[in-house]
C-alpha cells in the first residue's frame, strides 16, 4: 500500500491511503507517523478502506505535507555509495557516517524551499527508510522486519555552512529544506533495490542504484539501534549517489528559481522550487 500525509482545510494534517485510482482516502490518524504508532495500523487502514464514511480526495486536489511531520528522529547516513565516496575523495568507511536532522527540516513533495543565508545550496537525492516497529539493539533480521516502508528524500545541504567545521550538522539541519514523500510504499509491496535519480531544471545530475550501498537499510537500522531506540515513524536517510554539485568541476550549486526533482522508481517523485537568498544575517 501507499500512504501519504495530506494538509487539511483547517490547517492540520491527516494520514491518507493512495487508492491507485488517482485519489487519496483519508485515514483516522493525524499523519503517517501517528498511523504507524497504532499497534494494529494495517487493520485500521483496511477498515477505513472498507468504510463508506471516509473522505476521498482527488490526487489533483491533494496538498501533500511532509510524510512524517512529527518524526521523533531523522537520522541520515553520509558517504554510503561508492561513487559518491570517490567524488568526495574519501576511503570506503568501516562504519556508517551518521548525522541527525529535526522534524523542522522536513517539507512536502511539492513545497517551495526557502533558503536564507547560504550561497552554496547542494542536492542529495536519497532513498529513505521509515521505521514501523520499535527497535533497540536489534540484529539485521529484526531490523529488516521492522521496516514499515520506503520513501523519497533529498538531503539538501548548505555546503558553505557544512564546511565551516569538521561537523556537518550546521550545513544539514536547516528548517524547511528537506523534501520527503510523496508517499510511503510499504515494505511488503516494494522491491529491495531502487533506482534513485536527481534532476536540476530537467537535467539529470544524479543516478544510482541502492544495490551499491555500502550499508543497506537493515544494516543501518540495526547499527543505529545499538545506541538509540528507533520508534514507529522515525526516518532514516540512506545516503546519496554520485553527482552532487560540490563534486563537480567546477562546483555547481542551486540558484534562486531552480527546480529540483528527486525520483525513485516504484515510489514517486518530489518537485521543489528553490527560493535562495544568499545574504548571511549580520550575526552569523
Amino acid at each position: 500500500m501507499k500512504l501519504a500525509t495530506l494538509r487539511t482545510a483547517n490547517g492540520g494534517t491527516t494520514a491518507a491511503l493512495a487508492t491507485g485510482a488517482d485519489s487519496y482516502l483519508t485515514l483516522p490518524a493525524t499523519d503517517v507517523g501517528a498511523l504507524l504508532a497504532l499497534p494494529e495500523w494495517r487493520n485500521v487502514v483496511k477498515e477505513a478502506a472498507a468504510s463508506k464514511e471516509q473522505k476521498v480526495i482527488a490526487a489533483g486536489e491533494a496538498d501533500l505535507a511532509p510524510l512524517l511531520p512529527r518524526a521523533g528522529k531523522v537520522i541520515c547516513c553520509g558517504l554510503n555509495y561508492g561513487d559518491h565516496i570517490q567524488e568526495m575523495g574519501r576511503e570506503l568507511p568501516e562504519y556508517p557516517t551518521l548525522f541527525a536532522k529535526y522534524a523542522d527540516t522536513l517539507v512536502g513533495a511539492n513545497d517551495a524551499v526557502e533558503v536564507q543565508g547560504s550561497g552554496r545550496v547542494d542536492w542529495e537525492a536519497e532513498l529513505a527508510v521509515v521505521v514501523g516497529t520499535e527497535l533497540y539493539r536489534a540484529d539485521e533480521d529484526e531490523a529488516r522486519e521492522a521496516i514499515a516502508g520506503y520513501t523519497v528524500a533529498n538531503d539538501v545541504s548548505m555546503r558553505d555552512w557544512q564546511s565551516r567545521t569538521l561537523q556537518w550538522f550546521q550545513g544539514k539541519a536547516w528548517d524547511g529544506t528537506t523534501p520527503v514523500g510523496p508517499v510511503l510504499v510499504t515494505a511488503d509491496e516494494s522491491g529491495h533495490e531502487f533506482e534513485v535519480r536527481g534532476y536540476v531544471n530537467g537535467e539529470l545530475v544524479q543516478q544510482g542504484n541502492t544495490s551499491t550501498l555500502v550499508f543497506g537499510p537493515a544494516q543501518l537500522l540495526s547499527y543505529i539501534s545499538q545506541f538509540t531506540v528507533l520508534r514507529p515513524g522515525d526516518l532514516v536517510l540512506t545516503g546519496t549517489p554520485g553527482g552532487v554539485g560540490m563534486g563537480m568541476t567546477p562546483p555547481r550549486y542551486l540558484n534562486d528559481g531552480d527546480v529540483l526533482i528527486t525520483e525513485i522508481d516504484g515510489i514517486g517523485r518530489l518537485e521543489n522550487q528553490f527560493r535562495i537568498h544568499a545574504s548571511v544575517p549580520a550575526n552569523a
